[in-house]
C-alpha cells in the first residue's frame, strides 16, 4: 500500500543486479500493515480516501500524488492512483506468506504491487488474489483454502511484532544480515553499499540493527513523505 515500497523494491533490485555475489543473497519479504483498520471500499479510489482522511483538497491530494508518480517514473513504474482501490491488506499479506512457503514471495510481492498501483485491482478480493497466485504458479484451490480460513494469520502478526521490536515505524525498511538497516526508498548506491558492507562482515550471530540514513517512506499513521 506504500507507494515508496514499490519504488524502493526497484532501487534495491538495481543494486542487487550490480552486486558481484548476488547469487548468494537471499531476499525474504516481511509483512507490515500501514493501516490495519482500513475498511475495503471498491467504490472509492485512494485519491478520494486520502483527501477525506487527511482533510486535504482533491487538488492538493492529486499534486502530492503527481510528485510520487514522477518519482516512480524514474525507476520505470507508471502509477495510476486514480484507479487504486481502497483495500485492507491483511489477506494480501496472508497470500504473500503462502507464496513464501513455495519460494515465490518476491513474485507475489511484485504481483500485488502491480495490481494495486498500476492495474487498479482490489487486492482484498479473493478472486483477484487467486488469479494473481495462479499467474505465479500457486494452486488456486490452496489459495482459496487459505483465504477462507485463518491460515498464516500468526505469521503476519509475528512479522509485524518483530518489526515493532526493532523500531520499524515506517516502510520501506530493509534489514541486512540482522545488522544494518536502510529506511526509505534510498538511492541505488545506498543499497549497494549496505549489501557490500553486510556481506563482507557476514556472521551468523544476531547484532543490533543500525539505522543507515533516511528516505521517503510512509509511517504507521498513513502519512507519506
Amino acid at each position: 500500500m506504500c507507494p515508496f515500497c514499490y519504488i524502493g523494491k526497484r532501487k534495491f533490485e538495481d543494486a542487487l543486479s550490480r552486486f558481484p555475489q548476488k547469487d548468494e543473497i537471499e531476499v525474504v519479504w516481511k509483512s507490515f500493515q500501514l493501516n490495519p483498520d482500513m475498511v475495503t471500499d471498491p467504490k472509492k479510489n485512494i485519491t478520494q480516501y486520502l483527501s477525506e482522511s487527511k482533510g486535504w483538497s482533491l487538488e492538493q491530494t492529486q499534486q502530492i500524488q503527481q510528485n510520487v508518480v514522477n518519482m516512480a517514473k524514474e525507476v520505470g513504474l507508471h502509477y495510476n492512483f486514480d484507479k487504486a482501490v481502497v483495500a485492507n491488506s491483511f489477506d494480501a499479506h496472508r497470500f504473500i506468506q503462502l507464496a513464501k512457503t513455495k519460494g515465490k514471495g518476491d513474485a507475489a510481492e511484485e504481483q500485488l504491487f502491480k495490481a494495486y498501483f498500476i492495474d487498479g485491482k482490489n487486492t482484498d478480493d479473493q478472486e483477484t488474489l487467486i488469479s494473481l497466485g495462479v499467474e505465479i504458479g500457486l494452486d488456486a484451490t490452496e489459495i482459496k483454502q487459505v483465504l477462507d480460513g485463518d491460515a498464516f494469520t500468526a505469521e503476519v502478526k509475528t512479522d509485524i511484532y518483530e518489526a515493532q521490536q526493532i523500531g520499524v515505524s515506517g516502510v520501506p525498511y530493509f534489514v541486512f544480515d540482522d545488522k544494518y538497516a536502510v529506511s526509505g526508498a534510498q538511492p541505488t548506491e545506498t543499497f549497494l553499499g549496505a549489501l557490500t558492507q553486510s556481506f563482507s562482515e557476514h556472521k551468523p550471530a544476531i547484532k543490533p540493527i543500525e539505522l543507515n540514513g533516511d528516505g521517503v517512506s510512509c509511517d504507521v499513521d498513513g502519512n507519506c513523505d
